[in-house]
């Protein structure tokens, strides 16, 4: 077990990471939502608002009475759900802590793009990997992900604090943040595509959109890997 904490990290453009706490708390709303549907209707909102490769791509359609939005939506609107509170509190502890300091390097509009960018190309990367699942893909993972690789390119020698097993520990980001991507290559290698009921390759993939979206639109004069 290994989560990040807190950073020591401060911000240098922005005051506050607005859009990082507002995408947390479209998340902790949606999650709500889906606590208070009765089970068969949760499931119904899950398969209408997932990312379902085999759907994106056109091999199948959802009922009609299913299908809420069209089906490449489907790619923004799983980033806001969440299979269960333990998916959403990781997900949403790696946001709070980093997504902050990559708001500051992109600006307030700049982020929500990359963000949401991010979560996207994660989405495809699953799609691609499974295109015949017919399981719907959630969670904020993808675009998480994406936070990740643009905070390694950022700043990797940043000390974060982290929880490893039962000791909390002060890390620099490049061991906390690399043994993140690799433990995710190695479920791929060793646990096969979606295993486990994880999208492994929308974690890479959103990793690897975030580390190059991250160089063409950071801010002007905003350094890469924490050159001053």
């Amino acid at each position: 077990m290994l989560l990040p904490l807190h950073d020591d990290n401060p911000l240098r453009r922005i005051r506050f990471g607005y859009f990082t706490v507002a995408f947390i708390a479209a998340c902790v709303l949606v999650f709500g939502y889906q606590l208070s549907l009765p089970d068969r209707e949760a499931s119904r909102f899950v398969f209408s608002y997932g990312a379902i490769p085999s759907v994106v791509f056109g091999y199948q359609a959802l009922p009609a009475e299913i299908a809420q939005v069209p089906a490449n939506v489907t790619l923004v609107t799983s980033m806001f759900l969440h299979g269960g509170l333990m998916h959403l509190v990781g997900n949403m502890l790696f946001l709070w802590v980093l997504g902050d300091n990559v708001e500051d390097a992109l600006g307030h509009a700049r982020f929500v793009a990359f963000y949401l960018a991010s979560g996207i190309v994660a989405a495809l990367s699953h799609a691609v990997a499974e295109p015949g699942s017919t399981v719907p893909m959630i969670g904020a993972s993808g675009a998480i992900s994406g936070v990740i690789g643009a905070y390694l390119m950022l700043h990797p020698h940043a000390p974060i604090k982290t929880l490893v097993f039962r000791a909390i520990v002060d890390l620099p980001a490049y061991v906390v943040l690399g043994l993140w991507i690799g433990f995710q290559f190695l479920n791929v290698y060793f646990a096969g595509p979606g295993q486990g009921g994880v999208a492994w390759w929308a974690h890479i993939g959103g990793f690897l959109a975030g580390a190059v979206l991250i160089v063409p639109m950071r801010q002007r004069g905003v350094p890469l890997f924490g050159r001053p």
